[in-house]
């Protein structure tokens, strides 16, 4: 592509951006209208136009996933980097997101963000059809296969660039890279197939890279490199196998919660042995009736001397009986104080092991039998007056919790969508192999366009959704507040990798539904991730209600 040619093709892409975001802006005022009349979001009006609302949410992604998916192709152009794929990928996520602002978001099976469900008239989405974002539009059938092609011919060199503006993060991804292809992938199949615990030796090997303590300061024993870092572990990982990815899921939601808002001797005593993965912690949060509603939480925590005993049940505990500290939110006030009594509490506990997985008083549990994410196992944990020691106390101040754990949450979702940028790599590249190697009447089956066209979008998704996420982590590294982007960047890419997961497997046909087939592990574990750190409906709740208060 000549350098006219690349200059036009971006000016062309900076306009429909500016339709997209003309329209998104056009459904915030007609929403903000409905349910902050006086200015003020009043809640109730807000819960009753619950669709509109989540709708408004999953528009707002979508164009900023095209803003990032723009500003890749410029870096790219600016260092002379932008080939043809990466061009195709350009055009077909902007033909694609373009379209779908149009006539319809899939936000989940059967349910579709129209331009009615915002209240917007077809008047509204008249720039989306027309001129540049119309010519997008038009030519999306034609750019899937031409990417198509260039997939048959180069294959994984038509994924386009990744576009990493520092040399060091390309190292480590690397070295990650290396990692997963020679010690995760090839076993993850049968560490699934077998539900088993992921081997010690793998995870102590982890530790040595650094991996649980990438975003840890280096005064504790970390990396101290930020969370942009520890998005290219996570993905690289998450792209060998979901349930190592997520093994530093644990780690980086303790050493927040630690880093943040313990004392001085709790971040002495626990960072150090989280960053070199001799404790492995666990997140200790849910609840059978509180679910997503954390400050509906009833376990108790009751003062008794120098320990605190803790009282209820929790469950879907990842990683639960060979844990050694549990971050364990209870309540130390009364049930009418809601999220206002919650305390956050360090609780060491033994390893367990398959034959007694909680060996120790007071607590008990078992196993939960799960489609996928199996390299960890779920757990119910029944607590009946287990010991937790006074100033194991999160920061030495009863009622702090909640807050405490909301702090996080950022952080948590950031790592959960490198996480499913690594998924929908994952199920990209076996998609891919699958094609380009069965034959099918006579030629493979990427010859045919509707399965050429289907990895040209997959490719192209992922290039967003992985744009997204670095956007996030890079304005969290910066000490920005950034809820909003980390909730778009993990409600579009769990999306994505569930629909790389789902169309990879289309491509396999009937293999695809065969145990011996990793593609069907990747669509039970990609199901997970639009529902765990916050499940979609939440995200879409959360991106609404942040833009309606005026921030961004």
């Amino acid at each position: 592509m000549s350098e006219p040619d690349r200059r036009a093709l971006l000016a062309a892409a900076g306009r429909a951006l500016a339709a997209a975001e003309e329209f998104v802006a056009a459904a915030q005022g007609v929403l903000a209208a409905a349910v902050a009349p006086a200015g003020i979001t009043e809640p109730a009006r807000l819960s009753a136009r619950q669709n509109g609302a989540h709708a408004f949410a999953w528009a707002a992604a979508t164009a900023a996933g095209l803003r990032q998916l723009h500003g890749w192709a410029e870096r790219l152009d600016a260092r002379g980097e932008l080939g043809e794929a990466e061009a195709l990928i350009l055009q077909i996520g902007f033909g694609e997101y373009l379209a779908e602002l149009a006539g319809g978001i899939p936000m989940a099976q059967g349910e579709l963000a129209r331009p009615a469900d915002l209240g917007l008239g077809d008047d509204a989405a008249a720039r989306l059809r027309a001129g540049d974002a119309g010519a997008f539009v038009a030519a999306l059938p034609a750019s899937r296969v031409q990417l198509g092609g260039l997939l048959a011919e180069r294959g994984d060199a038509g994924f386009g660039r990744i576009g990493c503006d520092d040399p060091a993060l390309d190292s480590m991804r690397m070295v990650v890279r290396r990692f997963a292809d020679r010690a995760v992938a090839p076993a993850a199949q049968q560490w699934h197939r077998d539900d088993r615990l992921i081997p010690l030796p793998l995870i102590e090997e982890l530790a040595r890279l650094g991996v649980f303590g990438v975003s840890i300061p280096e005064q504790f024993g970390g990396l101290g490199l930020g969370k942009t870092a520890m998005c290219v572990v996570s993905e690289e990982l998450s792209r060998g196998y979901l349930g190592v990815g997520s093994l530093g899921t644990r780690a980086e939601i303790a050493a927040e919660l630690i880093r943040c808002n313990g004392t001085e001797r709790q971040k002495a005593q626990w960072l150090p042995a989280i960053a070199a993965g001799t404790v492995l912690p666990t997140a200790v949060f849910t609840e059978p009736g509180a679910g997503s509603d954390l400050a509906a939480v009833a376990t108790r925590a009751v003062r008794d001397g120098e320990v605190y005993r803790i009282y209820g049940a929790k469950t879907w505990i990842t990683h639960g009986a060979r844990s050694d500290l549990m971050t364990l939110l209870a309540r130390t006030g009364r049930p009418e104080q809601g999220y206002r009594g919650l305390s956050m509490f360090l609780a060491p506990k033994p390893r367990g092991t398959d034959a007694d997985p909680f060996p120790a008083a007071g607590i008990s549990g078992s196993d939960i039998a799960v489609l996928g994410y199996r390299g960890m196992k779920e757990y119910e944990i029944a607590f009946d007056g287990f010991a937790v020691p006074a100033d194991g106390l999160l920061g030495g101040v009863e009622g702090e919790g909640f807050k405490q754990l909301m702090a996080t949450f950022e952080s948590a979702r950031i790592q959960t969508a490198a996480r499913a940028v690594g998924v929908a790599q994952n199920a990209l590249e076996l998609g891919l192999a699958y094609a380009s190697e069965r034959r099918q009447f006579g030629k493979p089956l990427i010859a045919f366009p509707r399965v050429a066209g289907k990895l040209a979008l997959m490719a192209a998704e992922t290039t967003i959704a992985r744009q997204l996420t670095y956007l996030a982590a890079q304005e969290k590294d910066s000490g920005r507040r950034c809820d909003i982007v980390a909730g778009m960047a993990k409600l579009l890419a769990a999306r994505v990798a569930w629909a790389n997961a789902d169309n990879a497997l289309q491509i396999h046909g009937g293999n695809g539904y065969a145990l011996e087939y990793p593609v069907s592990r990747v669509l039970c574990d990609a199901r997970i991730l639009n529902i765990f750190e916050g499940a979609a409906e939440i995200q879409a709740e959360i991106i609404a209600r942040g833009l309606l208060s005026g921030r961004n």
